[in-house]
């Protein structure tokens, strides 16, 4: 008996799934610490996965 195969994974195709990356400013703060700011991916706005597409009905697969 054959298992049904699981959905694939949504993954944003604009960022792969790495939807949010630390970038670094350069230098440090007074304390030692490495400034850096989070920049996000802007198609799934962080998230890592797409949205799912929806069929139409009565559309062939």
């Amino acid at each position: 008996m054959t298992h049904p195969t699981p959905p694939r994974a949504r993954i944003c195709p604009a960022c792969d799934g790495f939807a949010s990356a630390a970038i670094t400013l350069g230098g440090r703060d007074r304390h030692g610490h490495l400034r850096t700011i989070t920049a996000h991916c802007p198609t799934c706005h962080g998230t890592g996965t797409a949205p799912a597409r929806r069929t139409r009905e009565g559309a062939r697969a």
